[in-house]
């Protein structure tokens, strides 16, 4: 892999700093943009899909009684012991 000596050295900075090497730093680094452009394409398929079918009015309405709002212990008004 072919990089500037501007990066090379950039890069030799912070693996020093983190107790790294540059090729840990270099892999973690390569996953972690994957993972985003992954994460990216996801998100764009899902607006395509809406933008394909944006469904229909009150299709993800629910009523207020079907919420689940959790334990009454986190209820405002518990007293604590």
């Amino acid at each position: 892999m072919t990089m500037e000596n501007e990066l090379v050295e950039r890069v030799d900075a912070r693996v020093k700093r983190l107790g790294t090497t540059r090729s840990a730093f270099t892999r973690q680094a390569l996953r972690d943009a994957l993972r985003r452009l992954d994460e990216k394409e996801l998100e764009e398929r899902h607006v395509e899909g809406y933008r394909r079918d944006p469904g229909r009015p009150g299709e993800f309405e629910v009523p207020e009684a079907d919420h689940a709002w959790g334990d009454d212990a986190w209820s405002a008004d518990q007293s604590t012991p």
